[in-house]
């Protein structure tokens, strides 16, 4: 398989955060190339994973379903996922265990990476917005809405990004991942986990193809005024 180096992302998480979430984007116009990502969906209206070429939407109401291409998207990073690394865990570790361990296995902590981890989790906590309807909300104010969902001994993959710490507002500083279980019949945004037995891949991405939005609310939006460690925070669960 070609490698490839790029990251596309669709927006950023500033426009999130203000409320941006309407756009022109369709996940059938940039799916194209790539097989990997996280995002989510007009109106806020669940998370979006996909792996292997297989993409779904995680709806607030704990369900997973195939991603149907014709819908809109405010906010996503896609790539086509070739693992440049492979790693065994099989001891129990918390997610902050388990990710300082696991920034020490990549190349530099300066770069952006696509990051799958796969196999059996003592626990996986998640959360999906619930569909979100005009006149918007800052998403810190539409997080009040969210689904909070906790799996107990689990098999499923998570999957999603590093992104370097210049990178904070413009994705999510750090591991941005989101959650799909074996059966492919439930998930969402990760916001804690304990890994038990799992797999981790990841390839790093030097190039970012960033494409901002050209719709009025994108480019009437507020991006300077807000405090985006605190709200991000609070976005991110």
């Amino acid at each position: 398989m070609q490698h490839d180096d790029t990251l596309l992302q669709i927006s950023t998480m500033m426009a999130l955060l203000d409320g941006v979430f309407e756009s022109e984007t369709s996940y059938a116009s940039i799916l194209a190339g790539h097989d990997f990502g996280i995002g989510t969906f007009d109106h806020l209206d669940g998370e979006m994973i996909g792996f292997d070429g297989a993409f779904y939407q995680l709806r607030s109401d704990g369900s997973a379903r195939p991603l149907d291409p014709e819908t809109t998207t405010p906010f996503c990073s896609l790539t086509r996922f070739t693992p440049e690394h492979s790693f065994q865990m099989d001891q129990v570790m918390t997610k902050h265990a388990f990710e300082q361990w696991l920034s020490e296995q990549l190349h530099t902590v300066n770069s952006f990476y696509a990051v799958r981890i796969d196999g059996k989790f003592s626990e996986v906590k998640t959360r999906t917005v619930a569909r979100q309807e005009k006149p918007f909300r800052p998403i810190t104010e539409a997080v009040a809405t969210q689904s909070a969902r906790t799996f107990e001994q689990i098999e499923g993959t998570l999957a999603g990004y590093f992104t370097p710490r210049f990178g904070h507002g413009i994705a999510v500083a750090g591991y941005h991942l989101h959650f799909i279980d074996k059966e492919r019949s439930g998930g969402g945004h990760v916001f804690d986990y304990t890994v038990q037995h799992v797999t981790v891949t990841f390839e790093e991405k030097p190039r970012l193809d960033l494409r901002l939005p050209t719709t009025v609310d994108y480019r009437t939006a507020d991006l300077e005024s807000h405090d985006i460690e605190q709200e991000i925070k609070i976005a991110e669960g």
